[in-house]
């Protein structure tokens, strides 16, 4: 199985480099399944019905969230009855909708969980826990014939250990949240494909996605004078592209970068 991740899309522009790209790059690549973190989708902070259908209408089959999962008034309503939606799994049990999902995709039944860190962000459940859980209900290879993890966490380090807690029980666990593409894609020993940060579908002059003037100002003034606003310009598309074998686990991990300001990088299949 051919699968692809895109990391945080950040606003309008995160929006539409992923209509642009994504439907050449799911023929190109012979894409099975794909997965997009949608978190910071709607203005930047969390999702709405509309920005998840231009999502779902470029070609991706299940939308990750993250911190900002409720940020939007209608989030909640939307995460609750969407089942391609997922919010992190490790909030408490009663919070609207789901954390992990079995997708049967062209064929495949794909295990897709969306799990939250603690570290340096705010404190949720055990994210070890959670995926304890998950990974049992719909083993690798005997329900599931494909596992993604999405870590959206702010440390990197609860990130890596992420990806060996999961390491032989996962097809792919990619992090999220901290919108800049990291150079360690790899396979890990067990044969789950890692790279600690997707990076952002966004305008990557900006700072994580956002216009500089209000961050800027934060920084050098610690005062504020306005909202974030999602940076405009001309965006990246960043994920990665994972090829899988008979048993689910990972045979071949690339980075993809498309557009905007980054070098580019597509896998050559």
């Amino acid at each position: 199985m051919r699968l692809a991740f895109f990391g945080d899309v950040v606003g309008r522009a995160g929006r539409k480099v992923v209509s642009d790209h994504l439907p050449r790059l799911r023929k190109q690549l012979s894409l099975d399944a794909v997965i997009i973190n949608a978190e910071n989708a709607a203005g930047g902070f969390g999702i709405t019905a509309g920005t998840a259908e231009q999502l779902y209408e470029a070609g991706a089959d299940v939308l990750t969230l993250g911190n900002h999962s409720f940020d939007q008034p209608q989030g909640m309503g939307l995460i609750e009855r969407d089942g391609r939606i997922l919010r992190p799994a490790n909030y408490p049990a009663g919070t609207p909708g789901r954390g992990a999902n079995l997708y049967d995709v062209n064929g495949y039944q794909m295990l897709v969980v969306s799990l939250h860190g603690r570290v340096f962000m705010d404190s949720l459940d055990d994210p070890f826990q959670a995926a304890e859980r998950e990974l049992a209900a719909a083993p690798l290879g005997e329900v599931a014939d494909i596992v993604v993890v999405d870590m959206h966490a702010e440390a990197t380090s609860e990130k890596n250990a992420m990806g060996y807690f999961c390491d032989g029980r996962a097809s792919l666990v990619i992090g999220t949240h901290q919108h800049v593409p990291t150079a360690d894609t790899r396979i890990l020993p067990q044969g789950t494909a890692y790279q600690t940060d997707a990076g952002m579908c966004g305008d990557y002059n900006s700072i994580i996605g956002m216009e500089l003037d209000e961050p800027m100002r934060r920084f050098t003034t610690r005062m504020r004078s306005a909202r974030f606003e999602p940076a405009t310009g001309p965006a990246t598309l960043c994920g990665i592209f994972v090829e899988t074998n008979a048993k689910g686990l990972a045979v071949r991990a690339e980075p993809i970068r498309v557009g905007g300001q980054l070098a580019e990088q597509v896998p050559d299949v």
